[in-house]
């Protein structure tokens, strides 16, 4: 199957985008960039209309998650909008007790440690994605050429959630599990890959020109781990949408020693967070990946000549590799003046692709 002939990457508006263009190893006509979690904590349009408002409540609802996607594209003239949601929510839609406590982070109302627990997981539902697919069709519609980009969280993340039940500083039971009941593991990143999958699928077939993969923990893996207990789980996350052709990202945090593996779970590009320079990134991976990054969000409060000069050493990094779309090494963060933001695509965008 492919996308639809209306479909944004169909019908001419976003397939030249520079986006795109960097993701498919090609010379866009200007350096894109966007940042992970633009959309949210740092805008003060956000936290007025959230006000109010929980996390998952803002996600599933069409129009308020729409509007949150859009705000930072008006406001900074990134070349994406990322779609506003959380990795939890295919948990939400599928019955599980989760929520996001703020100031915690996501909190399962009883964690998932057994093989039981594991056969005891509802199963989510096509209907159940509806509310995906509707705010993806009114952002897409606003959107125009900019390019929609649809995310997912990996299944060792949400499956580390789901064994901690909240946020963990070493993930523990999920690397314990893994050795220690290995069916039920596989079980249950199984589970999470075809939820992660299906969400994913829902915002690409909506109108979302790329898809990105976030495995925010699988840096507390050593490779072996990684390859023998995580890597079969993000492929099958994958498999779900490799038929509709959009480019597709994955990106983890402390993952530098697998950068490798994780592009060999099948993606066209690799994000790199901001402790490997982009010009080591691409040696790792052979010069023949497309990267993403790798600003490091401390900088955002430095002064500015000193953000300016890590921002020109990030791009002359990534001038290295077949292609590079500039973010940040990790999310915005929340304390982040939007208007050096604003500044920094500027920046990006005066210096010649």
């Amino acid at each position: 199957m492919t996308l639809s002939a209306s479909h944004p990457l169909m019908d001419g508006r976003t397939a030249d985008s520079p986006l795109i263009t960097a993701y498919r190893g090609g010379t866009p006509s200007r350096r894109p960039v966007w940042f992970m979690r633009q959309a949210g904590r740092s805008l003060p349009e956000y936290r007025k209309l959230r006000e109010g408002i929980a996390m998952l409540d803002s996600c599933l609802d069409p129009a308020l998650a729409s509007e949150i996607t859009l705000q930072p594209v008006r406001r900074h003239d990134v070349d994406a909008g990322i779609f506003f949601s959380d990795i939890v929510i295919p948990l939400k839609l599928a019955g599980v007790d989760v929520d996001i406590v703020p100031g915690v982070g996501p909190v399962l109302g009883a964690p998932v440690r057994t093989a039981a627990d594991v056969a005891a997981l509802p199963a989510l539902t096509e209907e159940a994605l509806e509310p995906i697919r509707e705010a993806v069709r009114l952002t897409v519609a606003e959107l125009g050429k900019t390019p929609l980009i649809g995310f997912a969280g990996a299944p060792f993340t949400l499956a580390a959630y789901m064994v901690e039940g909240k946020p963990s500083r070493d993930h523990l039971g999920p690397r314990t599990m893994m050795h220690a009941d290995p069916d039920a593991w596989r079980a249950l990143t199984e589970w999470a890959a075809d939820a992660s999958g299906m969400f994913l699928r829902a915002q690409l077939e909506a109108g979302a020109s790329a898809g990105q993969l976030f495995d925010s923990w699988a840096g507390s893996l050593g490779l072996a781990d990684y390859t023998r207990h995580v890597a079969p789980a993000s492929t099958r996350a994958l498999d779900h949408v490799r038929d509709l052709g959009a480019p597709l990202v994955h990106f983890g945090t402390g993952t530098s020693e697998l950068l490798g593996a994780m592009r060999d779970v099948g993606v066209d590009v690799v994000g790199v967070d901001y402790r490997l320079p982009l010009d080591e990134a691409n040696r790792r991976l052979g010069g023949a990946t497309p990267l993403q990054g790798n600003i490091d969000p401390a900088l955002l409060n430095a002064p500015w000549p000193v953000l300016e000069a890590h921002v020109r050493e990030v791009l002359a990094a990534g001038a290295a590799a077949p292609g590079h779309v500039v973010n940040l090494g990790h999310g915005v963060p929340p304390e982040t003046d939007p208007d050096v933001l604003t500044r920094v695509v500027q920046l990006i965008h005066s210096v010649e692709p």
